[in-house]
Protein backbone atom coordinates (compact mmCIF):
# COMPACT_ATOMS: atom_id res chain seq x y z
CA UNK A 1 0.00 0.00 0.00
CA UNK A 2 1.50 3.38 -1.09
CA UNK A 3 1.68 5.77 2.25
CA UNK A 4 1.21 8.78 -0.43
CA UNK A 5 -1.13 9.11 -3.20
CA UNK A 6 0.96 11.08 -5.96
CA UNK A 7 -1.57 12.95 -6.79
CA UNK A 8 -3.02 15.91 -5.30
CA UNK A 9 -6.54 15.86 -3.58
CA UNK A 10 -9.24 17.73 -2.72
CA UNK A 11 -9.92 18.53 0.94
CA UNK A 12 -13.24 16.82 2.01
CA UNK A 13 -13.68 16.64 5.69
CA UNK A 14 -15.54 13.26 6.29
CA UNK A 15 -16.50 14.26 9.57
CA UNK A 16 -19.41 16.93 7.93
CA UNK A 17 -20.73 14.34 6.10
CA UNK A 18 -21.64 14.26 2.46
CA UNK A 19 -20.88 17.36 0.36
CA UNK A 20 -23.04 18.82 -1.80
CA UNK A 21 -22.57 21.02 -4.57
CA UNK A 22 -24.37 22.76 -8.10
CA UNK A 23 -23.60 22.16 -11.35
CA UNK A 24 -24.31 24.19 -14.04
CA UNK A 25 -23.14 23.26 -18.00
CA UNK A 26 -24.14 26.99 -19.26
CA UNK A 27 -27.20 26.09 -21.08
CA UNK A 28 -29.31 28.93 -22.70
CA UNK A 29 -32.33 26.79 -23.54
CA UNK A 30 -35.82 28.74 -23.41
CA UNK A 31 -38.37 28.05 -20.69
CA UNK A 32 -40.32 25.43 -22.25
CA UNK A 33 -43.75 26.76 -19.84
CA UNK A 34 -43.18 30.14 -21.14
CA UNK A 35 -41.22 29.75 -24.66
CA UNK A 36 -38.89 32.83 -23.46
CA UNK A 37 -35.21 32.41 -23.93
CA UNK A 38 -33.28 34.97 -21.75
CA UNK A 39 -30.52 36.66 -23.44
CA UNK A 40 -26.66 35.36 -22.78
CA UNK A 41 -25.71 38.10 -21.13
CA UNK A 42 -28.44 37.69 -18.19
CA UNK A 43 -28.15 33.70 -18.41
CA UNK A 44 -24.25 34.16 -17.39
CA UNK A 45 -25.10 37.19 -14.82
CA UNK A 46 -27.73 34.33 -13.36
CA UNK A 47 -25.13 31.94 -13.50
CA UNK A 48 -22.90 33.95 -10.87
CA UNK A 49 -25.50 35.11 -8.78
CA UNK A 50 -26.44 31.12 -8.74
CA UNK A 51 -23.13 30.33 -6.89
CA UNK A 52 -23.16 33.83 -4.57
CA UNK A 53 -26.96 32.05 -3.72
CA UNK A 54 -25.43 28.97 -3.05
CA UNK A 55 -22.49 29.96 -0.75
CA UNK A 56 -25.04 32.13 0.82
CA UNK A 57 -27.08 28.57 1.37
CA UNK A 58 -24.33 26.71 3.00
CA UNK A 59 -23.71 25.03 -0.45
CA UNK A 60 -20.14 23.11 -0.52
CA UNK A 61 -18.83 23.53 -4.53
CA UNK A 62 -19.80 24.92 -7.49
CA UNK A 63 -19.21 23.66 -10.85
CA UNK A 64 -19.33 25.17 -14.24
CA UNK A 65 -18.46 23.17 -17.65
CA UNK A 66 -17.94 23.83 -21.39
CA UNK A 67 -20.08 22.98 -24.26
CA UNK A 68 -19.86 24.50 -27.84
CA UNK A 69 -22.45 24.29 -29.70
CA UNK A 70 -25.93 25.91 -30.36
CA UNK A 71 -28.05 26.39 -26.61
CA UNK A 72 -25.18 27.26 -24.44
CA UNK A 73 -23.35 30.24 -23.27
CA UNK A 74 -20.68 28.76 -21.22
CA UNK A 75 -17.89 28.21 -24.14
CA UNK A 76 -15.26 30.36 -21.89
CA UNK A 77 -16.35 28.65 -18.38
CA UNK A 78 -13.52 29.56 -17.14
CA UNK A 79 -13.99 33.36 -17.57
CA UNK A 80 -17.35 32.79 -15.98
CA UNK A 81 -15.70 30.70 -12.95
CA UNK A 82 -12.91 33.76 -12.42
CA UNK A 83 -16.12 36.38 -12.27
CA UNK A 84 -17.50 33.56 -9.33
CA UNK A 85 -13.94 33.28 -8.09
CA UNK A 86 -14.47 37.22 -7.03
CA UNK A 87 -17.66 36.90 -6.50
CA UNK A 88 -17.77 34.80 -3.81
CA UNK A 89 -15.81 34.19 -0.97
CA UNK A 90 -15.80 30.41 0.66
CA UNK A 91 -17.43 28.03 -1.60
CA UNK A 92 -15.54 26.13 -3.61
CA UNK A 93 -15.21 26.34 -7.13
CA UNK A 94 -14.40 23.87 -9.88
CA UNK A 95 -14.61 23.06 -13.63
CA UNK A 96 -17.54 20.23 -14.27
CA UNK A 97 -16.12 19.16 -16.81
CA UNK A 98 -13.30 20.73 -18.65
CA UNK A 99 -12.91 18.72 -21.67
CA UNK A 100 -9.37 18.36 -21.60
CA UNK A 101 -8.99 16.56 -25.13
CA UNK A 102 -9.56 19.57 -27.22
CA UNK A 103 -7.42 21.95 -24.92
CA UNK A 104 -4.02 22.74 -24.18
CA UNK A 105 -3.12 21.79 -20.94
CA UNK A 106 -0.53 24.23 -20.51
CA UNK A 107 -3.08 26.89 -20.81
CA UNK A 108 -5.61 24.94 -18.86
CA UNK A 109 -3.49 24.92 -15.59
CA UNK A 110 -2.63 27.90 -16.61
CA UNK A 111 -6.30 29.58 -16.29
CA UNK A 112 -7.09 27.06 -13.73
CA UNK A 113 -4.22 28.58 -11.17
CA UNK A 114 -4.58 32.19 -12.40
CA UNK A 115 -8.54 31.19 -10.79
CA UNK A 116 -7.30 29.70 -7.59
CA UNK A 117 -5.21 32.71 -7.07
CA UNK A 118 -7.97 34.81 -7.28
CA UNK A 119 -10.45 32.28 -5.19
CA UNK A 120 -7.47 32.22 -1.88
CA UNK A 121 -6.78 28.35 -3.05
CA UNK A 122 -10.53 27.05 -3.80
CA UNK A 123 -10.65 25.81 -6.95
CA UNK A 124 -10.56 22.78 -8.78
CA UNK A 125 -10.08 20.96 -12.36
CA UNK A 126 -12.63 18.49 -13.52
CA UNK A 127 -11.26 16.82 -16.82
CA UNK A 128 -13.61 15.12 -19.04
CA UNK A 129 -14.13 13.90 -22.81
CA UNK A 130 -17.08 15.52 -24.09
CA UNK A 131 -20.74 13.60 -24.53
CA UNK A 132 -21.23 16.12 -26.88
CA UNK A 133 -18.64 15.89 -29.63
CA UNK A 134 -19.46 18.88 -32.52
CA UNK A 135 -15.97 20.83 -30.85
CA UNK A 136 -13.75 18.59 -31.85
CA UNK A 137 -14.17 19.98 -35.33
CA UNK A 138 -14.97 23.60 -34.05
CA UNK A 139 -11.68 23.38 -32.33
CA UNK A 140 -9.35 21.78 -34.78
CA UNK A 141 -9.61 17.97 -33.82
CA UNK A 142 -10.26 14.95 -35.08
CA UNK A 143 -12.80 12.91 -33.24
CA UNK A 144 -11.08 9.50 -34.40
CA UNK A 145 -8.68 10.47 -31.98
CA UNK A 146 -11.23 10.42 -29.32
CA UNK A 147 -9.66 8.53 -26.65
CA UNK A 148 -6.04 8.97 -27.40
CA UNK A 149 -6.46 12.51 -27.13
CA UNK A 150 -7.98 12.92 -23.65
CA UNK A 151 -5.59 10.17 -22.46
CA UNK A 152 -2.47 11.71 -23.58
CA UNK A 153 -3.52 15.29 -22.61
CA UNK A 154 -5.21 14.44 -18.90
CA UNK A 155 -2.06 12.62 -18.34
CA UNK A 156 0.08 15.56 -19.63
CA UNK A 157 -2.24 17.62 -17.48
CA UNK A 158 -1.05 15.74 -13.94
CA UNK A 159 2.28 16.11 -15.12
CA UNK A 160 2.42 20.01 -15.21
CA UNK A 161 0.06 20.11 -12.28
CA UNK A 162 2.78 18.28 -9.96
CA UNK A 163 6.13 19.66 -11.24
CA UNK A 164 6.49 23.37 -12.31
CA UNK A 165 9.28 22.70 -14.19
CA UNK A 166 8.12 20.04 -17.07
CA UNK A 167 9.61 17.32 -19.59
CA UNK A 168 7.02 16.29 -22.02
CA UNK A 169 6.63 14.41 -25.58
CA UNK A 170 3.24 12.86 -26.98
CA UNK A 171 2.08 12.77 -30.38
CA UNK A 172 -0.94 15.73 -30.24
CA UNK A 173 1.46 18.59 -29.44
CA UNK A 174 5.29 19.66 -29.70
CA UNK A 175 7.58 18.19 -26.93
CA UNK A 176 8.30 20.22 -23.43
CA UNK A 177 11.49 21.46 -22.37
CA UNK A 178 11.87 22.03 -19.37
CA UNK A 179 9.45 24.28 -19.74
CA UNK A 180 7.96 26.86 -16.63
CA UNK A 181 4.79 26.83 -16.12
CA UNK A 182 3.40 29.43 -14.10
CA UNK A 183 1.88 30.80 -12.15
CA UNK A 184 1.28 28.21 -9.02
CA UNK A 185 -1.15 27.80 -6.52
CA UNK A 186 0.06 29.69 -3.37
CA UNK A 187 -0.88 25.91 -1.50
CA UNK A 188 1.99 23.17 0.18
CA UNK A 189 1.77 21.63 -3.04
CA UNK A 190 1.85 24.35 -6.04
CA UNK A 191 -0.83 22.15 -7.34
CA UNK A 192 -4.78 21.55 -7.76
CA UNK A 193 -6.95 19.08 -7.09
CA UNK A 194 -8.03 16.82 -10.36
CA UNK A 195 -10.37 14.86 -11.39
CA UNK A 196 -11.17 12.54 -13.87
CA UNK A 197 -14.44 12.16 -15.04
CA UNK A 198 -16.29 9.09 -15.73
CA UNK A 199 -19.30 8.35 -17.79
CA UNK A 200 -20.78 5.10 -18.86
CA UNK A 201 -17.48 3.55 -19.46
CA UNK A 202 -16.14 0.89 -17.22
CA UNK A 203 -13.14 1.20 -19.09
CA UNK A 204 -12.42 4.99 -17.81
CA UNK A 205 -13.61 3.89 -14.11
CA UNK A 206 -10.52 0.97 -14.52
CA UNK A 207 -8.31 3.51 -15.94
CA UNK A 208 -8.80 6.40 -13.42
CA UNK A 209 -8.23 3.64 -10.48
CA UNK A 210 -5.20 2.69 -12.41
CA UNK A 211 -3.83 6.37 -11.98
CA UNK A 212 -5.22 7.30 -8.91
CA UNK A 213 -6.83 10.12 -9.27
CA UNK A 214 -10.64 11.38 -8.14
CA UNK A 215 -13.48 10.34 -9.69
CA UNK A 216 -16.43 12.02 -11.31
CA UNK A 217 -19.42 10.08 -12.22
CA UNK A 218 -22.64 11.77 -14.07
CA UNK A 219 -25.75 10.39 -13.81
CA UNK A 220 -28.93 11.07 -16.20
CA UNK A 221 -31.47 8.38 -14.80
CA UNK A 222 -32.17 4.72 -13.63
CA UNK A 223 -32.14 2.48 -10.81
CA UNK A 224 -28.81 4.03 -8.71
CA UNK A 225 -27.63 0.37 -8.23
CA UNK A 226 -27.14 0.32 -11.92
CA UNK A 227 -24.09 2.84 -11.48
CA UNK A 228 -22.24 1.31 -8.75
CA UNK A 229 -20.26 -1.82 -10.17
CA UNK A 230 -18.22 1.67 -11.98
CA UNK A 231 -17.79 2.74 -8.89
CA UNK A 232 -16.88 -0.49 -7.49
CA UNK A 233 -14.27 -1.47 -9.94
CA UNK A 234 -12.82 2.08 -9.58
CA UNK A 235 -12.24 1.40 -6.19
CA UNK A 236 -10.67 -2.34 -6.59
CA UNK A 237 -8.46 -1.64 -9.33
CA UNK A 238 -6.75 1.58 -7.12
CA UNK A 239 -6.23 -0.51 -3.87
CA UNK A 240 -4.74 -3.26 -6.57
CA UNK A 241 -2.42 -0.59 -8.00
CA UNK A 242 -1.42 0.25 -4.77
CA UNK A 243 -3.19 3.29 -3.59
CA UNK A 244 -5.59 3.87 -0.66
CA UNK A 245 -8.74 3.29 -2.75
CA UNK A 246 -10.77 4.61 0.57
CA UNK A 247 -9.10 8.14 0.45
CA UNK A 248 -9.89 8.45 -3.20
CA UNK A 249 -12.78 10.74 -3.53
CA UNK A 250 -15.70 9.67 -5.73
CA UNK A 251 -18.46 12.39 -6.59
CA UNK A 252 -21.50 11.73 -8.38
CA UNK A 253 -23.65 14.20 -10.02
CA UNK A 254 -27.51 14.31 -11.92
CA UNK A 255 -30.41 15.90 -12.30
CA UNK A 256 -32.49 17.80 -9.08
CA UNK A 257 -35.26 19.38 -8.70
CA UNK A 258 -37.50 20.21 -5.26
CA UNK A 259 -40.41 21.55 -4.60
CA UNK A 260 -42.95 21.12 -1.18
CA UNK A 261 -45.19 18.52 -3.31
CA UNK A 262 -43.34 15.32 -5.47
CA UNK A 263 -46.17 15.37 -8.42
CA UNK A 264 -45.48 18.92 -8.59
CA UNK A 265 -41.36 18.86 -9.01
CA UNK A 266 -42.13 16.55 -11.55
CA UNK A 267 -44.70 18.35 -13.41
CA UNK A 268 -42.88 21.27 -13.34
CA UNK A 269 -39.10 19.99 -14.06
CA UNK A 270 -39.89 16.93 -17.13
CA UNK A 271 -40.62 20.05 -20.07
CA UNK A 272 -37.15 21.64 -18.73
CA UNK A 273 -35.41 18.24 -19.17
CA UNK A 274 -37.14 16.82 -22.12
CA UNK A 275 -37.21 20.12 -24.26
CA UNK A 276 -33.67 21.17 -22.83
CA UNK A 277 -32.72 17.45 -24.32
CA UNK A 278 -33.99 17.19 -27.83
CA UNK A 279 -32.69 20.88 -28.41
CA UNK A 280 -29.38 19.67 -27.06
CA UNK A 281 -28.83 16.22 -27.53
CA UNK A 282 -31.56 15.85 -30.51
CA UNK A 283 -33.80 13.30 -28.35
CA UNK A 284 -36.22 14.34 -25.37
CA UNK A 285 -35.87 12.05 -21.94
CA UNK A 286 -38.94 9.27 -22.37
CA UNK A 287 -41.30 10.28 -19.79
CA UNK A 288 -42.17 6.61 -18.58
CA UNK A 289 -38.41 7.06 -17.29
CA UNK A 290 -38.56 10.11 -15.73
CA UNK A 291 -41.62 9.61 -13.91
CA UNK A 292 -40.08 6.32 -12.62
CA UNK A 293 -37.81 8.71 -10.33
CA UNK A 294 -39.94 9.01 -7.96
CA UNK A 295 -39.03 5.56 -6.70
CA UNK A 296 -36.43 5.84 -3.95
CA UNK A 297 -33.90 4.11 -5.61
CA UNK A 298 -33.48 5.90 -8.84
CA UNK A 299 -31.05 7.67 -9.40
CA UNK A 300 -32.98 11.50 -10.49
CA UNK A 301 -33.14 13.44 -7.46
CA UNK A 302 -36.41 15.07 -8.04
CA UNK A 303 -39.46 15.46 -5.56
CA UNK A 304 -40.32 16.95 -2.26
CA UNK A 305 -37.45 17.49 0.13
CA UNK A 306 -38.07 14.19 2.00
CA UNK A 307 -38.07 12.05 -0.40
CA UNK A 308 -34.70 13.48 -1.81
CA UNK A 309 -33.30 12.75 1.43
CA UNK A 310 -34.36 9.09 1.22
CA UNK A 311 -32.67 9.13 -2.13
CA UNK A 312 -29.79 11.01 -1.32
CA UNK A 313 -28.88 8.28 1.65
CA UNK A 314 -29.88 5.90 -0.19
CA UNK A 315 -27.11 6.49 -2.71
CA UNK A 316 -24.60 7.06 -0.11
CA UNK A 317 -25.01 3.98 1.29
CA UNK A 318 -24.70 2.34 -2.42
CA UNK A 319 -21.77 4.34 -3.26
CA UNK A 320 -20.50 5.75 -0.15
CA UNK A 321 -19.43 9.00 -2.40
CA UNK A 322 -18.00 12.00 -0.98
CA UNK A 323 -19.63 14.45 -2.85
CA UNK A 324 -22.99 14.97 -4.61
CA UNK A 325 -23.47 17.41 -7.44
CA UNK A 326 -27.07 18.64 -8.78
CA UNK A 327 -27.92 19.93 -12.02
CA UNK A 328 -31.11 21.96 -11.12
CA UNK A 329 -30.63 24.83 -13.85
CA UNK A 330 -30.92 22.96 -16.71
CA UNK A 331 -33.64 24.18 -19.61
CA UNK A 332 -34.68 26.77 -18.79
CA UNK A 333 -35.17 26.68 -15.42
CA UNK A 334 -35.79 30.57 -13.95
CA UNK A 335 -34.17 31.80 -11.56
CA UNK A 336 -36.90 32.39 -9.24
CA UNK A 337 -36.83 28.66 -9.12
CA UNK A 338 -33.42 27.78 -8.61
CA UNK A 339 -33.30 30.11 -6.10
CA UNK A 340 -36.61 28.50 -4.55
CA UNK A 341 -34.42 25.16 -4.97
CA UNK A 342 -31.30 26.35 -3.12
CA UNK A 343 -33.36 27.88 0.03
CA UNK A 344 -35.15 24.36 0.35
CA UNK A 345 -31.60 22.53 -0.10
CA UNK A 346 -30.29 24.95 2.47
CA UNK A 347 -33.08 24.81 5.00
CA UNK A 348 -34.36 20.76 4.55
CA UNK A 349 -32.16 18.82 2.82
CA UNK A 350 -28.50 19.69 3.37
CA UNK A 351 -28.78 19.70 7.27
CA UNK A 352 -30.35 16.32 7.10
CA UNK A 353 -27.97 14.64 4.77
CA UNK A 354 -25.01 16.38 6.91
CA UNK A 355 -26.11 14.84 9.56
CA UNK A 356 -27.23 10.89 8.69
CA UNK A 357 -23.96 10.42 6.40
CA UNK A 358 -21.55 11.69 9.51
CA UNK A 359 -19.07 9.15 10.59
CA UNK A 360 -20.77 7.30 13.84
CA UNK A 361 -19.74 8.84 16.56
CA UNK A 362 -19.81 12.27 14.86
CA UNK A 363 -23.85 12.85 15.33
Amino acid sequence: MKNNNPHIMPEIDKSKGLEFGLYTLGDHLPNPHTGERIPASQRIKEIIEMAEYAEQAGIDTFQVGESHQDYFASQAHMIILSAIAQATKKIKIASGSTIISTSDPVRVFEDASTIDLISGGRMEVIAGRASRVGLYELLGYNLNDYEALFEEKFELLLNINENEYVNWSGEFREPLNNAHVIPRPENDENGLPIWRAVGGSMASAHKAGLAGVPMYQAHLGGPADAFKSRIDLYRQTAAEAGYDAEALPVATAGFFFTHEDTLEAYRKYYPHINEGMKKSNGQGFPKQGFAQGQDYRSVINVGDPELIIEKILYQHELFNHDRYIAQLDFGGVTLDDIKSNIDIIGEKILPAIKKYTKPQGEQ
